[in-house]
């Protein structure tokens, strides 16, 4: 006979706190206690639920639980053309709408076999690290937020704004962006764009010296990290984690640089590295590379290419509309070509760039009809948060707060 006896996700969760325990359940109960944090709490940047077995107020164990806000787009993406999933990657890691764009259309652009423009290809660069920058922002004004210095969620949000505004006149909107295309993208950035980010940069870096000020002199915010949440190199490779994480446990691995794409390569920039791998470690990391993106879109600037900012390619590119086209002309168009143009050979890619969060990859399969046969996206947040359950071993539950800060994850790319 089968035993078809239920068992419940809390038992199985229980079991994993109990694991390299020499004491019985009976004996942790007296002593012990478990808990859970989230997925309801304001700090845990969104719905995440971490079990903690507890010792007073040390956590003895740590079981992080996903799948609050799973929203099934590696299965909705199966009944979409390949045009039609691009709104969706502004839905991922939605604090960096733009970086997603491009990633995704580069993994559909590897399987087409084609190539966009120079200067789309610029403009694409441009907008990720302009998107990199507005994600930081968030990422160091919450986690700061979330350690007790509400100033500074203020300040890194004027200047996230700001960013916004430029997004809102290059792509028509603020947030949710959808502005890459299949072989470029959408519009061309205009002159007074271009003057815009310019502005900007002149004056984000005293307004970046401004928070370093704020934050770097309160003794209780570098007590608050410096030692705490410690990821060694090896825990660090062994548990996949990337971005700025890896880079603050002193692997020096930037997708940018291991694998060039778009025109990075043609680019002066440095991949800044700290071994200290705490709390600590992983706030100063995403300052340094606000400073970099800072470094890379002014030589952005100086060398934007003129040009096409679509391929040539009709068989898979929907072009701009001309006046050539009829109203009902138009309509016909866009219908062939976004639910059945795109029909790329059959076969697989693969292809990842450097998130703000980490190495944002997508794994495409095609049957060589208009939809991808299978999508697989594998998204820094949700590899990154494999390391909580070591980091929390030890902590007080009030680091428990600290460490999924530094982390910086994102539940919508997590549960994808």
């Amino acid at each position: 006979m089968t035993n078809n006896k239920k068992v419940y996700t809390d038992e199985k969760i229980y079991k994993k706190l109990m694991e390299d325990s020499n004491i019985t359940v009976e004996d942790a109960l007296e002593n012990e206690m478990v808990i859970n944090m989230g997925p309801q709490h304001p700090a845990t940047h969104g719905v995440l639920r971490l079990v903690l077995r507890i010792d007073g107020e040390t956590v003895v164990n740590c079981v992080p639980e996903l799948g609050y806000l799973h929203r099934g787009y590696e299965k909705m993406a199966e009944e979409m053309s390949y045009i039609e999933f691009i709104p969706h990657t502004d839905r991922l890691d939605y604090t960096a709408t733009m970086c997603n764009n491009v990633a995704y259309v580069l993994a559909v652009e590897k399987l087409l076999g084609i190539e966009a423009p120079k200067r789309a290809q610029y403009i694409r660069m441009m907008v990720a690290e302009l998107s990199r920058i507005a994600a930081h922002m968030v990422a160091i004004g919450t986690y700061a937020m979330d350690v007790g210095a509400v100033t500074m969620v203020m300040w890194t949000f004027r200047e996230r704004e700001k960013i916004q505004n430029i997004f809102d006149r290059l792509a028509g909107a603020r947030f949710t962006t959808s502005y890459t295309r299949i072989g470029g993208v959408a519009s061309d950035a205009d002159d007074e764009t271009l003057k815009m980010v310019r502005e900007f940069l002149d004056q984000f870096h005293p307004a970046l010296d401004e928070m370093d000020k704020l934050l770097l002199a309160n003794r209780i915010f570098i007590d608050r990290l410096e030692g705490i949440g410690v990821l060694s190199k090896e825990e660090a490779i062994e548990l996949g984690v990337t971005g700025p994480n890896l880079r603050a446990s002193g692997v020096g691995y930037d997708v940018r640089r291991a694998k060039p794409y778009l025109f990075y390569d043609e680019i002066d920039f440095n991949i800044p590295v700290y071994t200290e791998g705490d709390c600590l470690a992983r706030y100063f990391l995403r300052g340094d590379e606000v400073r970099e993106s800072v470094k890379i879109l002014y030589q952005i600037l100086d060398k934007m290419p003129a040009g096409e900012i679509l391929a040539n390619d009709p068989k898979h590119v929907l072009p701009h509309k001309t006046e050539i086209y009829t109203k009902m002309e138009e309509l016909i168009h866009d219908f062939m070509i976004i639910n059945y143009g795109i029909n790329p050979p059959e076969g697989d890619v693969f292809f990842s760039a450097e998130n703000p969060k980490g190495e944002l990859g997508f794994y495409l399969v095609s049957n060589g009809k208009g939809n991808p046969w299978k999508l697989k996206i594998r998204s820094p947040s949700f590899c990154n948060l494999q390391a909580i359950a070591q980091l929390c071993k030890g902590a007080m539950i009030s680091d428990v707060i600290a460490i999924i800060g530094s982390l910086d994850p994102v539940m919508g790319e997590a549960d994808k």
